[in-house]
């Protein structure tokens, strides 16, 4: 009885050492137009010379061409690259389910972010990049590939505005679309462009919609790396506008749907500057 009883022992302590091994990897979310200094610092991320890094393009409209020249950029970087082309119906299959075993990272390119998140969610496939960055490795995206990253997604629609040539021009409730994203950060919600193409007020509409999420706003040439501390760092030559909604109070309507809020925190960040996403604080 006690060998069956310290055989049990055994088998939990195992089982739990195996858990507790597990540790949650690095994101590297760009805003857009990735520069050579951001790839190289995914690169680095991802291992240097042991980085093997599979790429996904689905939110692009030539996936291959896209995946082909990402590929080159990583390979000449010193990393080894490939990637998967693949439809909804296609994800799962078991060749690209083995490709992502051969990874240690994942880089998804730009396009249109629901597009994306069509092909993958619910699939084997989605759930083999979360394996790969809960056993500590990285996980990377740029414009589309950046705004799946959170789990409420801005798809860069327009609900109530029909002007296309008038984009955002307003802070008004019910306007921009949300859908599920993949759900790497659970705490924020990530838009991209930012500063380029004055995308100011679908953050802020979003965000009092959202008010117990923190708004990450990155700007094109300029990426913010997360840590396994829920903290992340500045990258790039541009900025991160980040928007905190949650100690806020008299979020308001008036009678032609226009919103309001009161006390929302605005912090505007530069390279090299940090942040802590459970303080909710600029680290001096």
């Amino acid at each position: 009885m006690k060998k069956i009883f310290y055989s049990v022992f055994i088998l939990v302590f195992i089982f739990s050492l195996q858990i507790y091994s597990q540790t949650k990897g690095k994101l590297l979310i760009v805003g857009g137009a990735q520069t050579h200094e951001i790839e190289k610092k995914f690169v680095e991320l991802a291992g240097g010379y042991d980085a093997r890094i599979i790429i996904i393009p689905n939110a692009g409209s030539e996936p291959k061409l896209n995946s082909e020249i990402e590929q080159k950029t990583f390979n000449k970087l010193g990393a080894k690259a490939d990637y998967i082309l693949f439809s909804r119906e296609t994800a799962d299959n078991e060749a690209n389910l083995k490709k992502m075993e051969w990874a240690n990272a994942v880089f998804f390119t730009g396009g249109d972010q629901s597009d994306l998140t069509r092909d993958m969610l619910g699939t084997k496939l989605l759930a083999k990049v979360f394996d790969i960055y809960n056993n500590g490795g990285t996980v990377g995206g740029s414009s589309a590939g950046a705004a799946v990253m959170s789990e409420v997604m801005i798809t860069g629609n327009e609900l109530v505005n029909k002007d296309s040539t008038r984009s955002f021009v307003t802070i008004e409730k019910g306007n921009i679309e949300t859908i599920q994203g993949f759900g790497f950060l659970k705490t924020v919600i990530i838009d991209q462009h930012f500063l380029k193409r004055k995308r100011h007020n679908r953050t802020i509409s979003t965000l009092i919609e959202h008010p117990n999420l923190i708004g990450i706003a990155i700007d094109e040439s300029t990426a913010i790396i997360v840590y396994p501390n829920d903290t992340f760092e500045v990258l790039g030559n541009n900025q991160v506008l980040v928007y905190d909604p949650t100690e806020s109070h008299n979020i308001r309507e008036d009678n032609k749907g226009n919103l309001g809020i009161s006390d929302m925190k605005f912090h505007v960040l530069i390279n090299g500057d940090k942040f802590d996403l459970k303080s909710k604080e600029v680290i001096e």
